[in-house]
């Protein structure tokens, strides 16, 4: 099998951190046959920065669409047939790419892998919660609460996106969420133990301080994901019942700040759900 990576770094305003992004690249012990920068419409000195200082890497700019176009463009240039991602706020450690490689090559059968992380919050290591554990193998319902697949951890082959799609580009937030829902209800995912990444947060620019109500893209993701009537019925159970919970959070959200038309609509949507799963309940495997 081919393992060529296709590195694809998508990126906003952040000349201040995506030089630190692309060396930890450049230092992998495995080097990816490619590395492309999606630039989405930076103002700042970003492209002065790539085309200058790291002349190897494949730099295309686009007019400011978001993150998910960003990547699906990075993924329509990428000739690679393995792609990873990374964050331009995030860095790897340097055997990220051996280390995942090497277990898929011992691995074959597997079309995706992660890796444990490190955290960094305002240049402090934090420990990730319990909700965060990571796992390995038939992982759909463990998605179902939050990501639990970080992006810049990922490596996945091409064929994937080809047979369930890229990202949504009408999420502005949540997309990889939506994306690892659709691939883990059909494939198991690798995943190595081994921290191979270091995550930085705690950024004012960072998506999930950007929007009120995140949950409402998970709500939007997981109503897709119900809507294909492909899910065997265990996960359709798991994932009624997980947006039935997320709908009732976002309600209490939406009284509080008596946003009453979106009471009233999502109020519909979980009497919705709620009896498609009692509907369930009652019908044989």
């Amino acid at each position: 099998m081919d393992y060529r990576v296709s590195v694809i770094v998508p990126t906003f305003n952040r000349s201040s951190t995506l030089p630190r992004a692309l060396q930890s690249i450049m230092n992998q012990t495995l080097p990816p046959h490619e590395i492309i920068v999606i630039d989405d419409g930076s103002s700042d000195e970003t492209e002065t920065i790539v085309t200058r200082d790291f002349p190897e890497v494949i730099y295309f700019r686009q007019d400011h669409r978001g993150v998910s176009a960003a990547r699906n463009r990075g993924i329509q240039m990428a000739t690679g047939n393995w792609i990873a991602f990374l964050d331009s706020d995030d860095e790897w450690l340097p055997t990220k790419l051996e280390k995942q490689v090497g277990a898929l090559k011992a691995n074959p059968d597997y079309r995706i892998c992660h890796t444990n992380e490190i955290w960094i919050r305002r240049g402090r290591r934090v420990n990730p919660k319990k909700k965060h554990q990571k796992y390995g193998g038939h992982i759909f319902v463990h998605c179902l609460p939050l990501c639990i697949i970080s992006p810049s951890s990922v490596l996945l082959h091409r064929h994937l996106f080809t047979e369930l799609g890229m990202f949504d580009e009408q999420l502005p937030a949540c997309e990889d969420y939506d994306l690892w829902l659709r691939i883990c209800a059909v494939y198991p995912v690798l995943y190595l133990e081994e921290p191979l990444i270091v995550k930085h947060g705690g950024h004012e620019d960072q998506l999930s301080r950007q929007f009120w109500g995140m949950d409402r893209f998970r709500i939007y993701a997981l109503e897709k994901i119900l809507r294909t009537g492909e899910l065997p019925k265990a996960y359709q159970i798991a994932a009624l019942k997980e947006i039935l919970r997320k709908i009732s959070i976002y309600l209490q959200g939406a009284r509080k700040r008596q946003r009453w038309e979106e009471v009233q609509r999502y109020q519909q949507k979980y009497d919705q759900y709620q009896e498609w799963l009692q509907r369930i309940d009652k019908t044989p495997f």
